[in-house]
């Protein structure tokens, strides 16, 4: 990822963290909808031989419906990572639905996710023929996490990610909620 590129995630991510303002809406059946914002950082894992793993940086938002229920949005994009001598890196997207499980007694809670995603694969190696070009895909993606709920408005999450058949992600990222 380029510096520009870096930099502006940064700010986009800092931006939205910093708004931390108490605007949950309460439906009047007990439950409370919350949105929430977050920025992660992980590793790309690509099923591409020879290649490194990118470095991951993205940022997320969503809103739960209930205290179980919810929906997610994500980018994520990635370093330059070595490609036998050449570059590689990943970009992805997704639109999600989720499911929390807070354990009893804890700030503790379980996440999973299911929804689509777009994954783009961009690989250069001129110098040895290898693959030249960008692979997109579209499909089914899903994942699992766990959760530490440090206070009402914040939390922190490690993740795992399977999008789609090429392209896995492991993250840990922190999110404000509002």
């Amino acid at each position: 990822m380029k510096t520009l590129q870096k930099t502006l995630l940064a700010l986009a991510a800092g931006s939205l963290l910093s708004m931390g303002a108490q605007a949950a809406v309460s439906y009047g059946n007990g439950y409370t909808g919350q949105p929430y914002v977050g920025a992660k950082v992980g590793q790309f894992d690509l099923d591409v031989d020879g290649a490194d793993k990118p470095t991951a940086y993205g940022v997320y938002g969503g809103y739960n419906f209930d205290p179980n229920f919810g929906l997610e949005a994500e980018f994520v994009g990635s370093d330059d990572a070595d490609y036998r001598g050449g570059d590689i890196n990943a970009k992805t997207y997704g639109a999600y639905g989720t499911y929390r499980y807070a354990f009893p007694n804890t700030g503790l809670y379980a996440k999973g996710k299911l929804g689509v995603a777009r994954t783009e694969v961009e690989a250069s190696n001129t110098t040895l023929g290898l693959y030249n070009g960008t692979d997109k895909d579209t499909s089914l993606a899903g994942g699992v996490g766990l959760g530490y709920s440090v206070n009402p408005n914040f939390s922190v999450e490690a993740e795992y990610d399977k999008l789609g058949s090429d392209a896995d992600l492991m993250t840990v990222g922190a999110q404000l909620k509002f």
